[in-house]
Parts: structure tokens; C-alpha cells; sequence
């Protein structure tokens, strides 16, 4: 091969300067197309898992849907009510009805109990129509705490009526707020005392009465 052959095969002619600029501008969107798809790929939110037959949210029956009409239990109404009943408590206009004194005698809790739980506890449903709220808590008895629901009903001037308050029957059962809040729209619950006798019950061995002198 001659030495005018070599270099006229290693020269190549140069590209055009447009052509260039082109396959740069190509590269460019290229790249910015794969960040926005990697970012697009970042914020779309992963499916949450698909949870058993068995534990599907079902509709709610017509019967709930009547029972649960009324009550509030959004979280912007709670936090209301919280904050009106937390100043009403600590300016004292409050009042504790009979039937929440009835219940604080058979049951075993104070005033200051249910006062505990007006300022430390929850407030877990609002009834618009009733002018009522619900507050749920603990008191501790004995060394255990127990649930208290108190039912106050707010007056327009501020006051505050403790409409009832008691310790559920079955204390420690887990139930929904919703499930809650209809069980206490109207207050079911039986205030039930026993007067223990003087003597022994009948047919036990007992030495009766006190004497006056022991």
C-alpha cells in the first residue's frame, strides 16, 4: 500500500458542526425524559396489600346506618369539643346530675374521678342534635385502672351537665367508637346496689349481730 492510500484511508472527512449539536440535544432529552420517569416511579404511592376475605371491610347494615345518624365523630368536631369542655372544667361549670351520682355510689368512683376523665380523657363522639358529648377514660381502683364514660350535655351559656357516667359491664372489652358511641346515645346501663345485712346469711354459722361494746 502506498503512502497516498494510507492517509486517504485515515483521514476521515469531518461531521457537519448541525449534525453534532443535534445527536447532543437528542442525548439531553433523553436524559431528562429518564428523570422524570424515575421520578414520576418514586412518588406514585405502592398498592397496599390486599387484605383476606375474611377480614374485608363490609357495607354497613341500613339499621346501623339509621343508629349512627346523628352522631359526629369527625376529628375536627372532637378536637372542638375537647378544647370547650377542657376550659369549661377548669373555669368549674360543671354539675353532676343525680343519675351520675347514683352511678358513682353503686360503682365505686369519686367526683374527682369523673373530673379526671373530663380533662385527661377523649372526646369520642359529639351529639349535635342532644347537645352532648361523650368522654372516655380511666380511674384507677384499687390499683387498676378501669374505663369511666362520661356523658356531659353543654348548655348556650357554657355550663356543663354530667349527664351520667359508669363503668362499663364488661370493662376490658375492645369495641369500636362508632359501636360506642350508639350503645351510649341513650344511657341503658342499670344502677344496681346491694345493702349487705347486719347478720350472716342464713344457714352459715355466724354469732349474729354486733354487740354494741365491741
Amino acid at each position: 500500500m502506498t503512502k497516498a492510500a494510507a492517509s486517504s484511508t485515515t483521514n476521515c472527512p469531518p461531521r457537519p458542526r448541525h449534525q453534532t449539536e443535534r445527536m447532543g440535544t437528542d442525548l439531553l432529552a433523553l436524559r431528562a425524559q429518564l428523570a422524570r420517569a424515575e421520578k414520576e416511579a418514586r412518588r406514585a404511592p405502592t398498592p397496599p396489600p390486599t387484605r383476606p376475605a375474611h377480614l374485608q371491610l363490609k357495607p354497613v347494615k341500613p339499621q346501623r346506618e339509621a343508629e349512627l345518624a346523628g352522631i359526629d365523630t369527625s376529628d375536627h368536631s372532637l378536637a372542638r369539643a375537647h378544647a370547650r369542655l377542657r376550659d369549661a372544667v377548669y373555669d368549674g361549670r360543671y354539675r353532676l346530675c343525680s343519675h351520675a351520682t347514683r352511678h358513682a355510689r353503686a360503682e365505686g368512683f369519686l367526683e374527682h374521678d369523673i373530673i379526671q376523665v373530663l380533662v385527661a380523657g377523649r372526646v369520642r363522639a359529639v351529639y349535635p342534635q342532644d347537645h352532648r358529648w361523650l368522654v372516655c377514660g380511666y380511674f384507677e381502683a384499687c390499683g387498676v385502672a378501669l374505663p369511666l364514660h362520661v356523658v356531659v350535655e353543654h348548655q348556650r351559656d357554657g355550663h356543663l351537665d354530667v349527664v351520667t357516667a359508669f363503668v362499663p359491664k364488661h370493662p376490658h372489652h375492645i369495641i369500636s367508637r362508632a359501636r360506642l358511641a350508639v350503645m351510649l346515645r341513650y344511657d341503658d346501663e342499670q344502677i344496681r346496689t346491694r345493702t349487705a345485712p347486719v347478720g350472716n346469711k342464713p344457714g352459715h354459722r355466724s354469732k349474729g349481730k354486733w354487740k354494741k361494746g365491741a
